[in-house]
């Protein structure tokens, strides 16, 4: 299934319920170079053949400068020109890096994504946000460009780990908690056994938030407004990430479940216990402890902070997110009293 998404300046081909065989349809071989990791590589090794082939170490201790410049010096080697394909095969490192390289490499190669983990299909692929770590800091160096394609092979994710089936719901719920009432209902009513079990439901699941999130970006592409809800939990969930070496997914559930208790004193929000309860379903922490004043000198230099204000996330109800402008000395006061409680 084919949709066709239109942004401010490109679109993007969205091949929904399809294989990632399809991609031999769309590039030319001989002039497209795979990006992956050595995890997605050995477990899928036949879908890379005869492809030139970049094979990354896993994880976002790589998303580095260090590595970009690897993967620039190997496309060097390939003697890739302008004129060549660059294709990210797996997870939201894996696609951040490469839509990074394909921006910068020549000024711009044409590029696409096949994403091989839940939390790439629902959230990182998608938007066009790409972007590498520096030191501590998330995400701080990067560009906005839309790729020209993905393509969504549910196949791909049978050989995933546990741990990263729960460290992609993590997105999916937060954006049925911004956004989806009904797809919060669904999640409330169904297991993660089951979704891995019902082929159907699973991709029904992913073109749903894949949509979602998609109009989202298309109303606001480039983050001056309504995009921001999606950084729903990322605020303080950044902030920990790094600090803690934790999943991208874990780190966001805490920072969800610290919104909604923030939510609960500024906006009235009254469902926090639901929202932690379909955390913890769904095998995500919800309440730990932190080192606050750690954490805040990283949150204060978060991308969303606008003067001596912070842009937070809060919710109104489930499936209602808000932009908040909260004062920095009002903010951290209530960190530490979340904290301390």
């Amino acid at each position: 299934m084919k949709t066709r998404v239109s942004f401010s300046n490109a679109s993007c081909d969205y091949y929904f319920d399809t294989s990632a065989r399809r991609l031999e349809e769309l590039v030319p071989r001989a002039k497209t170079v795979l990006v992956t990791d050595e995890h997605v590589f050995a477990h899928h090794q036949a879908l890379f053949g005869d492809w030139n082939t970049i094979v990354l170490k896993p994880g976002e201790q790589y998303k580095v400068q260090e590595t970009v410049n690897a993967i620039i010096d190997q496309l060097l080697d390939f003697e890739a020109d302008r004129s060549w394909w660059i294709v990210g095969v797996g997870g939201g490192v894996i696609t951040d890096l490469t839509g990074y390289v394909a921006g910068i490499y020549m000024r711009g190669l044409q590029f696409g994504f096949i994403p091989t983990s839940i939390l790439a299909m629902v959230d990182a692929s998608i938007g066009g946000k790409n972007g590498i770590d520096v030191g501590i800091y998330k995400n701080m160096v990067g560009l906005i460009r839309q790729p020209s394609f993905l393509l969504y092979d549910i196949d791909l994710l049978k050989s995933l780990p546990e741990s990263e089936w729960i460290n992609g719901m993590a997105e999916v719920i937060k954006h049925a908690c911004i956004k989806d009432a009904p797809m919060f209902k669904l999640l409330e009513e169904n297991t993660l056994a089951k979704l891995k079990r019902d082929k159907a439901l699973l991709a029904q699941l992913i073109r749903r938030n894949a949509l979602l999130k998609t109009k989202v970006v298309q109303a606001d592409e480039f983050e001056q407004g309504e995009r921001k809800l999606l950084n729903f939990g990322h605020t303080l969930g950044h902030a920990i990430e790094n600090m803690y070496d934790l999943p991208h997914g874990h780190a966001v559930s805490i920072g969800m479940t610290v919104a909604c208790h923030l939510s609960a004193r500024l906006t009235g929000f009254t469902q926090t216990e639901r929202v932690v309860d379909v955390l913890e379903k769904y095998g995500l922490p919800t309440y730990a402890v932190f080192d606050v004043d750690k954490a805040w000198d990283i949150l204060k230099m978060d991308k969303k902070r606008a003067a001596d204000a912070m842009n937070y996330i809060l919710l109104n109800k489930i499936g209602q997110g808000i932009i908040q402008s909260i004062p920095l000395e009002g903010l951290q006061s209530l960190l530490i009293e979340f904290v301390t409680s």
